[in-house]
């Protein structure tokens, strides 16, 4: 009998400074993104290698958020959520990542707490790595 793994590796709260937005104040100033993400891999190679090279590395993952949030302004979250899947994908042995994308400072008139987008994708379609 095969055993699916359904395993993950959550980080949340990945913040840096970035230039999105359709408006050119948004883009100008920049304001803060706050990034959680979860890559669903199976981690028994890595529970039983102990092998950092059989996981994703959290801190690779987590540079990789930063540069995609730095990296060159996008109008949209959801075109900055989609950004990081693809390169989460084409970088770890995820089979799939959940990407939830947090614009607390989002012009937005009435009283808010947060603005998110949350995007799961999988590696269907995707070049592996």
């Amino acid at each position: 009998m095969t055993v699916v793994a359904q395993d993950t590796i959550t980080i949340t709260g990945v913040t840096a400074v970035g230039f999105h937005g359709v408006f050119d104040f948004e883009r100008r100033e920049g304001q803060p993104f706050v990034v959680d993400v979860v890559l669903h891999l199976d981690l028994r190679p890595a529970g039983n290698t102990d092998d950092l090279t059989t996981t994703a590395h959290y801190g690779d993952v987590a540079e990789q958020v930063v540069a995609a949030i730095t990296g060159a302004p996008l109008n949209l979250i959801e075109a900055l959520a989609e950004r990081i899947a693809v390169q989460l994908l084409a970088s770890f042995p995820a089979s799939t990542v959940e990407v939830t994308v947090h614009k607390p400072q989002a012009p937005i008139p009435v009283p808010f707490d947060d603005v998110a987008v949350r995007i799961v994708r999988d590696r269907i379609g995707q070049e592996t790595p």
